[in-house]
């Protein structure tokens, strides 16, 4: 496969190229053995248990699969399926040879699937433990940072390492400089040794500057893993007896300018650089029940309007990179929309709704971090009440007409301020009016409150209320001037707006840490004919400016 083909986010567990996963009884064992010729594109092996999207995106159904479909694990062991090799981390040919955006792509999608893992064990009662069976090497041991306990195998060869500066002028780019530091509490010039040492650190140093948890000897390293998944599992509050919810393949129906949804079509418009995404509301009563809820499972329209809107906010990260601005619009009954979402808050603490309110939290952040506009209209008919007026907080700019004979409507619910936290572990609310108290409380006290465009303008959730007549002029010269700016200049601007408040270890990985990996990513160091991504494997030395910027 090349990258100008269409790159697909759903896989089947039937088929799985690069990953096994066995669950017995409350404890699930997901071994990572990688096909070497399974890769995105053929004109690279991924030997050593190296990885390129295609792993990822197995790796990411099978989070999303334990999470929905098996509420009776409580523990996961992730280890390697080879020995002496738990992970070598991302192919090196994979980034030599890929483009600019598909590598920076490849790198938030990755982070993202990481922090679902964390989110797993930090919320959802399933906690992840790394058995890291022989070498980890840079996203390897990345891969490892990211469950809550490393166990390392003690035998005098596997070490954990985070090569990526001495041997590829880049960053580690899933997160480990920040996990290594923010998560797992090394000392800083300890971690400043280990990034610049290209064979790593093994044994008892690893565990003695705090890399790893444990060091077991071979012989009773798989007794001591076992042990610690039944440790854990002891401690979680997921059901034993239930079932889980089956997320069956997605109903979309796809061609070069549409992808149509059982919930949302995406339309684009490549004259003006924009993806039109509706949402429509339930078109049938929905579960009021958290075993209805369940039941219903992806099927419902919680669930699967999430579904949908995840596959389609990848779809158009990799398969669309010159389609800049993402328009959303909705359809449909506000009150509808608010009630489908009340058992969401009447029954938080159920297994399942707590699974769907995390997998929205997810989705929404994945939006954030897109480096593409969001421009919400809100239109007679629309539908933007609670969940989906998170779309609204979302925007760039969200225009709302205000309109005398069809009047637009928008409604705040308590989904708007505190179900789906940002990376800065503030809700959209909070960071739309972030250091102004005032207006955040009166913006509070009109949850349940069906807004006009005027009252939605005074309470400052809307950037602007064009009357009709102007509308559709509006809306035309905000995407005509959208798609006649540079995108990097965009994507620096709103990156830099977004995240208002405080640092959290997902504002520094993705903010901080992908920033530079982008601009690393584009300097000759690396990537020019004598940097060190294509020189790597060839005996051959990389030659570096030695400009400081």
């Amino acid at each position: 496969m090349s990258e100008l083909e269409t790159i697909a986010f759903e896989a089947d567990p039937q088929a799985y190229r690069h990953w096994q996963v066995h669950i017995d009884d409350d404890i699930a064992t997901v071994t990572m053995h990688v096909d070497a010729t399974g890769g995105l594109r053929t004109d690279y092996d991924l030997k050593l248990n190296s990885y390129d999207l295609a792993v990822d995106i197995e790796l990411y159904d099978v989070v999303q699969r334990l999470r929905f479909e098996h509420p009776e694990v409580r523990s996961v062991v992730l280890t390697g399926g080879f020995e002496k090799v738990f992970c070598a981390g991302a192919n090196i040919q994979m980034l030599a040879t890929s483009s600019h955006h598909h590598k920076v792509n490849f790198c938030k999608f990755t982070n993202e699937t990481r922090n679902a893992i964390e989110q797993a064990t930090d919320f959802s009662g399933q906690t992840w433990i790394a058995a890291v069976n022989g070498t980890a090497a840079g996203g390897g041991y990345e891969l490892a940072l990211t469950c809550d306990e490393i166990i390392l195998v003690d035998d005098g060869s596997s070490a954990v390492s985070l090569p990526e500066i001495p041997l590829l002028a880049v960053l580690p780019g899933t997160g480990g400089l920040t996990r290594v530091v923010d998560k797992r509490h090394v000392r800083r010039d300890l971690a400043d040794l280990f990034c610049t040492k290209s064979e790593g650190v093994r044994g008892s140093q690893a565990l003695e500057w705090g890399l790893v948890d444990r060091v077991v000897n071979r012989t009773r390293f798989d007794e001591v893993v076992r042990e610690t998944a039944r440790r854990v599992a002891q401690r979680s509050d997921r059901p034993r007896a239930v079932e889980g919810a089956t997320l069956a393949p997605l109903t979309v129906q796809r061609s070069r300018d549409r992808l149509a949804y059982a919930h949302l079509d995406v339309r684009i418009d490549r004259d003006l650089g924009a993806a039109h995404l509706t949402i429509t509301a339930p078109a049938q009563p929905q579960p009021t029940s958290a075993d209805g809820l369940t039941k219903a499972g992806a099927s419902g329209w919680l669930l699967g309007l999430c579904r949908e809107l995840d596959d389609a906010i990848l779809h158009l990260r990799f398969n669309e990179p010159t389609v800049g601005t993402w328009v959303f619009r909705s359809e449909g009954d506000v009150g509808q929309v608010s009630e489908t979402e009340e058992v969401l808050g009447e029954h938080s603490d159920h297994w399942f709704v707590r699974e769907v309110r995390l997998y929205w939290t997810r989705t929404l952040k994945r939006l954030d971090v897109s480096a593409r506009t969001i421009l919400t209209l809100v239109e007679p008919g629309s539908c933007f009440a609670g969940t989906l007026f998170d779309l609204v907080l979302a925007a760039d700019r969200a225009l709302m007409i205000d309109h005398p004979d069809q009047p637009a409507v928008v409604r705040l619910t308590p989904a708007n301020d505190g179900w789906y936290p940002m990376a800065n572990g503030l809700s959209r609310l909070q960071s739309r009016f972030w250091g102004r108290d005032a207006p955040l409380a009166a913006a509070r006290a009109l949850v349940g409150k069906e807004l006009s465009a005027r009252e939605a303008l005074d309470a400052e959730l809307v950037t602007a209320i064009p009357d009709d007549l102007d509308w559709d002029e509006e809306v035309r010269l905000t995407l005509e001037e959208r798609n006649a700016f540079s995108p990097d200049a965009l994507t620096g601007l709103e990156a830099n707006l977004r995240f208002v408040g405080p640092e959290t270890l997902e504002t520094k990985i993705f903010g901080r840490l992908s920033a530079w990996q982008n601009w690393i990513f584009q300097r000759p160091n690396a990537v020019g004919s004598e940097g060190a991504l294509p020189r790597f494997g060839t005996g051959s030395r990389p030659t570096f400016s030695r400009e400081r910027v």
